[in-house]
């Protein structure tokens, strides 16, 4: 995938003001519209300025795609860092510039998946004579083992706003968030009034924390579920074994039955996420060969040739 330099696109610079992005696209739009220009690639880079400026005509998107930072360069293979878009606020402007699915794969990448980048905004509520504040929305990151146990942690937003010259600056803040026990990845936390501030006396927003799990190093999840991929031994696996198995809650003592094989899968029920209904949690076995780097080794494995005179490709013919 490409990286995209919007700012390069439009022939601005990174502190251009809201201002001078519209006048840039407005220029631009007239010297690339397919119907009148002469331009060679005229309807291809008419396409790539409509998405550059869907991106920076946007406080909320164009902060957000600032925080990649300025060391990329257009066409450069580009990969987003890991939770780059982690606890930064968006109320959602949607799109308006056409069809999302027009845009890059650069573009869908950073925003396709993000809720509040997709749709439309809470927007203002009417109470009397004020306004209530929008909502806003943010992703946080958490470990499996807060779901596991619960927990408070004090987490870092960053907010978009205009300076007084009409360019996009950033605030931050922190807040102290209860993680509730047995919460899923893409479930959210709501905090009353911790969204944007209301017009007049018109009550704040709320914020919306939607939650996705810290990548870790033994378990995956997958809904409820809890997935621990096993190294056992070829011994382990053919005549069976007690192992002691590590879960997000201790270690446990768990059979293996003999002729197990490579992926199978064995379940400790209710020992997934501590949902409503509980989770389960799933052993994944990965039989791992020694290697046969000394000739006691080795001899081993002719040993086995000969004793077990096994075949695995009899059923393709071999």
């Amino acid at each position: 995938m490409q990286y995209k330099d919007y700012y390069k696109i439009m022939e601005l610079a990174r502190d251009a003001s809201q201002d001078e992005i519209k006048r840039a696209y407005r220029k631009l739009a007239r010297k690339y519209h397919p119907d009148v220009s002469k331009e060679a690639d005229a309807e291809a880079k008419f396409k790539e300025l409509g998405e550059a400026y869907e991106v920076l005509k946007d406080p909320e998107k164009r902060a957000a795609y600032n925080q990649l930072g300025e060391n990329w360069k257009s066409g450069q293979d580009f990969r987003p860092p890991p939770n780059w878009d982690e606890g930064f606020e968006f109320k959602g402007g949607g799109f308006t510039g056409g069809d999302a699915g027009d845009f890059s794969d650069f573009f869908e990448q950073l925003f396709g998946g993000a809720e509040g980048f997709r749709s439309a905004g809470t927007g203002h509520r009417h109470h009397g004579e004020h306004l209530r504040g929008q909502d806003s929305h943010a992703k946080i990151h958490i470990d499996l083992e807060d779901s596991y146990h619960g927990a408070t942690r004090n987490i870092s937003l960053s907010a978009p706003e205009m300076n007084a010259q009409g360019q996009v600056q950033v605030k931050h803040r922190s807040l102290n968030v209860k993680i509730p026990k047995g919460i899923k990845p893409g479930q959210h936390i709501k905090l009353a009034e911790q969204g944007n501030p209301g017009l007049g006396n018109g009550q704040a927003g709320d914020l919306f924390l939607e939650i996705a799990f810290n990548t870790h190093p033994l378990y995956r999840v997958a809904e409820s579920d809890v997935y621990l991929d096993l190294p056992v031994t070829p011994w382990e696996a053919a005549l069976g074994a007690k192992i002691k198995v590590p879960t997000p809650e201790g270690h446990v003592d768990l059979k293996i039955p003999p002729n197990s094989r490579q992926g199978g899968k064995l379940r400790l029920a209710g020992r997934g996420l501590p949902t409503r209904t509980p989770g389960d949690f799933f052993v994944v076995l990965q039989v791992v060969l020694p290697p046969a780097n000394t000739e006691q080794a080795k001899a081993v494995y002719q040993n086995m040739q000969q004793v077990l005179d096994f075949n695995p490709r009899l059923s393709m013919g071999g």
